[in-house]
């Protein structure tokens, strides 16, 4: 009877370990489609953890399998540093554009293109996070009227709005964190995962959160990462005007991470959104 208890023991804690969750082996090479959208496959590295891709509208797109360094938030922190080196000071951008000014014999152009591209970078990002997260939109008011210049704070449980003299609007809620100054035209906003700071011209969008593993639905841990960075302004190096990446995959590595890069003032970001975000998802198993 002893043995059969032990048996009896032992065939339970194999069940138990075979249904709990299983860590995901480890990609070792990418699935690299011929045409992935609007993103045609240019080049594939022998070793299979590299490809390119090229979109209509000129965008260039590296799929790569990125081993993480010191942390996953680090690792991308050192994508993010490469694709922003080589920016131009302010000093030298504002040479740039008077010299562009004179030379074109009216007002810098592209401001308000990069502006609206910009613009269309932030709302992509914030619908895909909303998407995700089920975020709701912020539409502030007072009495009924829109304002500028406001300070929205919780006091006592309670959201509580107050006037403010200066230029500058501050929204403080759970989840919610919103500054804008009309002085400088600078806006940092933080609704949940997402993280937005722009000014003038450029945006810096950010997008982290944890999420699971495919095939880890009941798994509690969200052992996996979704990360999207978009940077644009008419100060990047080699004349590009948007980069970014998007990024997703086991916390512990490898991730696999589609670098985003164009000089086109007016693509289709929403098109080239959904194409690569299929390209990390397949391959990041998120």
């Amino acid at each position: 009877m002893k043995t059969l208890y032990v048996l009896a023991a032992s065939t339970l804690a194999l069940t138990t370990a075979a249904c709990g969750p299983q860590v995901p082996k480890a990609r070792a090479a990418l699935e690299c489609p011929a045409k992935q959208g609007d993103l045609t496959r240019t080049s594939t590295a022998p070793d299979g953890k590299t490809c390119t891709y090229a979109s209509g509208d000129g965008a260039e797109v590296t799929l790569q399998l990125v081993s993480v360094q010191s942390g996953v938030d680090a690792t991308l922190s050192n994508i993010e540093t490469v694709l922003l080196a080589g920016r131009m000071k302010p000093e030298e951008k504002a040479a740039a554009d008077a010299a562009k000014a004179k030379l074109a014999g009216e007002a810098a152009p592209g401001s308000a293109a990069e502006t609206k591209s910009a613009a269309s970078a932030a709302e992509q990002a914030a619908r895909e996070a909303a998407a995700d997260t089920n975020t709701p939109s912020l539409n502030l008011k007072v009495n009924g009227k829109d304002v500028d210049a406001v300070t929205v704070e919780m006091k006592a449980g309670k959201p509580v709005v107050s006037d403010s003299e200066s230029a500058v609007t501050r929204v403080d809620l759970p989840g919610i964190h919103i500054v804008a100054n009309d002085n400088d035209d600078t806006a940092k906003v933080q609704v949940g995962p997402i993280k937005i700071d722009a000014g003038g011209d450029a945006a810096t969008i950010r997008i982290r959160r944890d999420v699971r593993l495919r095939g880890e639905a009941l798994n509690p841990e969200r052992r996996g990462l979704r990360a999207t960075f978009i940077y644009t302004g008419e100060d990047l190096a080699g004349g590009y005007r948007f980069v970014g990446y998007e990024a997703g995959g086991p916390k512990r590595g490898p991730i696999t991470v589609a670098v985003v890069k164009s000089k086109a003032e007016n693509m289709d970001e929403d098109e080239l959104h959904r194409d690569v975000k299929r390209l990390v998802r397949k391959n990041g198993g998120v």
